[in-house]
């Protein structure tokens, strides 16, 4: 979600983390048509979660974590954009342009590159690699525990406090705004459904929800872009009234209530820019690539893919999707500044405070304001579903992500004999610790009301990521690096990020026309270039310990790095230590009874009466086949496992998808230069 990253510095773009009271906003009750609605959504939700569940293979980890490698193209792409746009990008990135113009839909559309990337660089890696996580390609390229259990547990952290508190923040405040619904009531809902069908599902539950659910928000925010543009006068109306979007309500001797003179303009100055054109380009690619070519939340789709090719279609369409939120997400948030400016642009502490809650601004009520306003009876439900449905399909993607790093990052090295049943049990077991984490999250989210949570959130996840995306793409593209050069650079960059992190909490950003007395490292140098030079820096901290360390041999590398993923050489694993004497292998299918006798193995259930909620519940996790499993001798599972690390396309489809993705960047570059 780096998209809402845009705002941690953008003057007047605050968002803020005060839940607005029903006293000071517009509510409204919902009638007949807008409940059939959003009922008729979940009725659509909970059967493609039991359709999918009910023909998705999830007794197996390779069947419950990668959706048993069967996806194809399109419900990949749909969910690689779902995934991405939860409630927290409606609302952050709608505020974000109402308060700053354009150039945060650059976010956006930068995706399109590294999915790019994603698709023709990082995947062919990590397919031949045969990894489920990657923590786990880290310890098959580096060796070792540190860097895969130093990964894990930061991910996780990540997950837990910035992602899913983000998203429930975000859905919770749209409902609130337009309903008058009770926080708690809300998110408690939403987070055990969306548990519901994640817990029994697994990832090919998530993908088909999430398909669902993308042309459910695509639908629902186009149809609130048509009549906000309709009601402003369309562009050219917006050009006009956007720029003299000013609040009745001012503060003194100030300028920060006047729209940016760059707000229809992409490329902003490299100095004085809220979003310096250099940074925009190459400062974000940093941030995306973390998020799209290494984070377990986004990759993990790929890796469900039957083949390489249906990978690549899942990139390019999820490119193609990405284009879309500029036009029906910041745009609708400059539309609601035009039509409410007093709302939505007030800067006046006093008075934000009466309209929102929240003294440092109210820019994020942007798009449940235009929801409230502008939506007739029947499209509210609809709007409310496409929250819902982007706060459902984000969460999920988290949960079942979140447990897969868990499951075989953390849990098997405590029990590395842990049978495929008792990993099963403890995937589930872990999303329902994540969700009474997210709600015992919510108070702390409503306590801060200076906004400087939400706003920070972002901060911290851009500190953290570079050093990640260093050492990705140097174990990618360089051999020479080992596991000490990897270790501490990404020691050096934590270090360096978290200094930059207490410096914001302690000198949090001044109100408006107050003057900035932040230390130069904050207020000068901009967040996405402070994350080229941590990049940097990381980088020149792995090159010089790797160097001055042992190499890795070529036999531990094949098919680890991209110059070796289609060698067909036998690879030597470098020597773990937690390493167990046998268990299930999570990329593919379950082989492990194969010596059983009598064909029954110890996942199999026994051939006695169990009563009918408990063979509910062993369904409900996966576990109530009671039938026995084939036996797979040696060379029909080595068959196996070389299909499911092969790379191997059809000439035909990869050139399909090689003239899709030239068609998808050069429209990318058109779209820059057009709104530059």
């Amino acid at each position: 979600k780096h998209v809402q990253l845009a705002s941690t510095m953008t003057p007047g773009a605050v968002f803020s983390s005060a839940t607005p009271t029903p006293e000071t906003n517009k509510t409204f009750a919902l009638e007949i048509p807008d409940i059939i609605v959003v009922i008729v959504y979940f009725v659509f939700v909970i059967v493609v979660g039991i359709w999918s569940s009910i023909r998705a293979n999830r007794g197996t980890v390779g069947g419950y974590f990668l959706a048993g490698r069967s996806m194809t193209w399109w419900p990949i792409g749909a969910s690689l954009m779902s995934s991405n746009v939860g409630s927290g990008l409606f609302v952050g990135l709608a505020g974000t342009g109402a308060a700053g113009g354009i150039a945060v839909g650059g976010f956006e559309w930068n995706a399109a590159w590294v999915l790019i990337a994603l698709g023709w660089i990082f995947v062919p890696v990590y397919i031949s690699a045969g990894v489920i996580t990657m923590p786990e390609y880290l310890r098959k390229r580096f060796g070792g525990q540190r860097i895969r259990i130093y990964m894990s547990v930061l991910s996780l952290i990540l997950y837990i406090f910035t992602k899913i508190s983000t998203d429930i923040f975000s859905g919770a405040l749209f409902i609130r705004v337009s309903l008058g619904w009770d926080l708690y009531l809300s998110t408690v809902v939403l987070l055990v459904v969306t548990a519901v069908y994640t817990i029994a599902g697994g990832l090919a539950a998530v993908i088909y929800t999430d398909a669902l659910q993308t042309v459910i928000m695509v639908v629902g925010a186009f149809a609130l872009m048509f009549i906000g543009f309709e009601k402003v006068g369309w562009y050219d109306g917006l050009l006009e009234k956007y720029e003299v979007a000013v609040p009745t309500l001012t503060v003194p001797n100030a300028t920060c209530h006047l729209p940016r003179s760059d707000a229809f303009h992409m490329f902003r100055d490299p100095l004085t820019g809220d979003l310096p054109w250099p940074g925009l380009v190459f400062g974000l690619t940093v941030l995306a690539t973390w998020c799209w070519c290494t984070d377990q939340v986004i990759v993990q789709r790929s890796l469900s893919a039957k083949n390489l090719s249906h990978a690549k279609g899942g990139s390019v369409l999820g490119g193609y999707l990405k284009v879309l939120p500029m036009f029906f997400i910041v745009m609708p948030g400059m539309i609601s500044r035009a039509l409410f400016p007093d709302e939505v642009a007030c800067v006046d502490p006093e008075d934000c405070e009466r309209i929102c809650g929240a003294r440092v601004g109210c820019s994020n009520i942007a798009y449940p304001k235009l929801v409230v306003e502008l939506m007739p009876v029947g499209m509210r439900g609809l709007m409310i579903a496409v929250m819902m449905a982007a706060l459902m399909s984000s969460l999920t993607s988290i949960f079942n992500s979140s447990s897969t790093l868990f499951t075989m990052d953390i849990w098997m090295r405590f029990r590395p004999q842990a049978s495929e049943r008792e990993l099963m049990v403890v995937g589930r077991v872990f999303i329902l610790v994540l969700v009474a984490l997210s709600i015992l999250w919510i108070p702390i989210i409503q306590a801060a009301n200076s906004g400087k949570l939400f706003d920070y959130i972002q901060s911290i996840t851009s500190y953290l990521a570079p050093p990640i995306t260093a050492l990705f793409i140097m174990a990618v593209f360089w051999k020479r690096v080992n596991e000490p050069g990897a270790f501490w650079g990404l020691m050096v960059g934590l270090v360096i990020g978290l200094v930059r992190v207490f410096l914001e909490f302690m000198y949090g950003a001044p109100p408006c026309g107050e003057k900035d007395q932040r230390p130069a490292i904050v207020k000068d140098i901009h967040y996405l270039y402070f994350a080229l030079i941590l990049l940097g820096l990381t980088a020149v901290v792995i090159t010089v310990v790797s160097l001055c360390t042992p190499p890795i041999h070529d036999q531990h590398l094949i098919r680890l790095t991209w110059w070796t993923r289609g060698s067909q050489a036998p690879r030597i694993d470098l020597e773990d230590p937690w390493a167990p004497v046998s268990t299930p292998d999570p990329s593919r299918p379950s082989l492990e009874d194969k010596e059983s006798p009598q064909g029954t193995g110890k996942n199999d259930m026994p051939k006695t009466d169990v009563s009918c909620w408990k063979r509910v519940g062993l369904w409900f996790c996966g576990l109530s086949s009671s039938q026995a499993k084939p036996q797979v001798s040696l060379d029909e599972r080595q068959v196996l496992e070389k299909k499911l690390t092969s790379i191997r396309e059809d000439p035909v489809w990869r050139n399909v998808c090689n003239v899709n993705a030239i068609i998808l960047l050069t429209v990318n570059v058109f779209l820059w230069g057009y709104f530059a």
